[in-house]
């Protein structure tokens, strides 16, 4: 029998047993102090933590409850660092094409003291630079001074090159280079700086300190898809018509914005003195000149659309005057004539229409020396050009106002302007009598720009009939494009050589402008000693050269502007545009 083990003896205690209190698992000393310290530092730091949320959820709902301006106004507490400002601060055209811009460029120098072997450096760089002039850069580091330049304006393949090279007393100086994206097609207007970043022509000069002191872009007039297609039809009238040089203004007539500015023979500004890949054969200084704002031209009859504004504007002649233009005019040892004349007396639109040279000398004497003259100066045709760039040339014209100059001026002979104030002037002459300064800036929409009234609004409207007329019935009618209301005048004039005129030695221009109900933009586009072709029937007149010339730039850019095409035929745009006087009259075509 198995005897049953006593109540005491049993190892399991009974249920109401309590055990002794259970012993620290450390006991105090180093490691218990360690551990309360621990302990210590997380409740801090979750404290903070707490802190720093509840600052955060506090700032989210005071912005939520009072807006942003609170929590702005806040952060002008804090000093947030200043960016550097760039050397010259990017250009850009009205739509914010990048014209220029400056990168990063490394320059090579040198501490000719502490070049070992001059002769090995010239001939371990000559195969860095091969255009380097070796004598030149033995001499320079073989001087003794502290510092020389080597090469300016590195690429970077070009600076890993010299790196490689080893060579002691060597140093890289990182420059700015200014880069100009679209190459020759702004070369004149936009212009180039210079091997120290210093504005040498076009905005880069005009602007050079506001280029430099700027922190946004600076936002031209210019468009880049109206400059292309200006250039591009400039290029092909030399081209056809193998001149010399050609150019072109498109010119906004409510604002004097200069939308696009061509002159040709041009060049790449980033290799300003490389020759042109498409004038090759043209110097520099003839590249570098800028025709429209620097050269001054005789414009010819172009010039008669001044003529008959100041006539009609102080009462010399209405639209129904008449003059005779039978006869030639002959004055002393000259003689004035038509090109093709009507040999009958004329009213003042088929002056204008037919381009009557005996007419508008008529016209002239009618206005008479004094009056003309301070016509003229109103109109600025008489002083440098109204534009802010430094390329402006300056009128010539006589000094002695005699008769004869009074008539020959009358048709644009005997007075020289440059193309940026002919066509100035010419804004003002249809766009309702205000004159205001050509400029390269961005105009911002809705602001108005300053002029000064330079004939009246109903001799504005007078001289839109006019120019619609022209290209209706007279000089150029190549230049017509359905849907446009295109009105201009057309100049050829000879070229004067050695002080007496060059009879084969032409300068044909045109001014158009569009639409002619609602005038809103001028193109003036002219070409230097243009040569007739057998398409021409051998002439260069400018109704054969630049006139459809116009008119292709005109059907190209009037979609991109935003000119809504119209009905011509329309009888308020007829009755609007054409003289009263000739209302229902059939016209003679020229």
């Amino acid at each position: 029998m198995v005897a049953l083990p006593r109540f005491d003896d049993n190892p399991c205690p009974p249920r109401h047993f309590k055990p002794p209190p259970c012993a620290p698992l450390l006991p105090d000393g180093p490691a218990r102090r360690a551990l309360e310290t621990g302990r210590t530092r997380l409740v801090l730091a979750a404290a903070v933590f707490v802190l720093l949320f509840a600052v955060v959820a506090g700032r989210a709902v005071q912005v939520m409850l009072f807006g942003e301006d609170v929590a702005g106004a806040s952060l002008t507490r804090f000093h947030i660092p200043t960016p550097p400002l760039p050397d010259r601060v990017d250009i850009v055209d009205r739509n914010g094409r990048l014209l220029a811009t400056s990168l990063g460029s490394p320059s090579l120098y040198a501490d000719p003291r502490q070049v070992i072997d001059a002769a090995a450096a010239v001939r371990k760089l000559a195969t860095v630079f091969p255009g380097l002039d070796r004598a030149a850069l033995y001499q320079k580091l073989t001087s003794g001074k502290s510092f020389v330049w080597i090469k300016r304006r590195l690429t970077p393949r070009q600076e890993a090159m010299v790196n490689d090279l080893g060579i002691p007393g060597l140093q890289f100086d990182h420059e700015e280079r200014r880069i100009y994206p679209y190459g020759d097609l702004f070369a004149h207007v936009v212009g180039y700086t210079g091997i120290d970043n210093r504005g040498f022509a076009g905005v880069e000069r005009a602007y050079d300190s506001v280029l430099k002191k700027r922190r946004q872009p600076l936002q031209l007039s210019l468009d880049v898809r109206l400059q292309y297609i200006l250039r591009e039809e400039v290029a092909r009238v030399m081209r056809d018509f193998s001149a010399i040089g050609g150019g072109g203004i498109i010119m906004n007539v409510n604002t004097g914005e200069i939308l696009a500015l061509v002159s040709l023979p041009d060049f790449d500004p980033n290799h300003p003195e490389r020759p042109d890949r498409d004038y090759p054969n043209a110097s520099w200084s003839d590249r570098a000149f800028d025709r429209m704002t620097l050269g001054d031209y005789e414009v010819g009859s172009v010039y008669k659309t001044f003529t008959l504004a100041m006539a009609l504007d102080c009462g010399a002649a209405t639209m129904t005057s008449r003059f005779d233009a039978s006869h030639n005019i002959h004055i002393g040892r000259f003689t004035i004539s038509d090109y093709h004349g009507k040999h009958r007396p004329l009213t003042v639109p088929e002056i204008f229409m037919y381009s009557s040279n005996i007419g508008a000398a008529k016209v002239a004497l009618a206005v008479g020396a004094e009056r003309q003259k301070a016509y003229l100066r109103r109109f600025g045709l008489l002083s440098r050009p109204q534009v802010d760039l430094d390329e402006r040339g300056r009128p010539h014209y006589p000094s002695d106002w005699r008769p004869i100059n009074v008539m020959t001026i009358g048709f644009g002979h005997g007075i020289s302007e440059t193309p940026i104030q002919v066509a100035t002037a010419a804004s003002a002459m249809i766009n309702g009598g205000i004159l205001r300064p050509a400029t390269v800036l961005k105009v911002p929409p809705g602001q108005r720009v300053p002029g000064r009234r330079v004939i009246s609004p109903h001799t504005s409207e007078e001289m839109r009939k006019l120019l619609r007329l022209v290209v209706e019935y007279g000089t150029a009618r190549f230049a017509e494009v359905p849907g446009y209301v295109v009105g201009g005048k057309t100049g050829t004039a000879e070229k004067v050589v050695h002080g007496v005129y060059a009879r084969h030695k032409l300068l044909s221009d045109f001014i158009g402008a569009f639409p002619m109900n609602n005038p809103q933009y001028l193109i003036y586009m002219m070409v230097d000693e243009p040569h007739g072709t057998k398409a021409s029937h051998g002439y260069a007149t400018a109704g054969w050269t630049v006139v459809p010339a116009t008119g292709r730039v005109i059907a190209r850019i009037a979609p991109l502007l935003g000119v809504q095409p119209v009905d011509e035929s329309a009888p308020a745009i007829v009755d609007a545009l054409t003289p009263k006087s000739m209302l229902g009259k059939k016209i003679e075509v020229y």
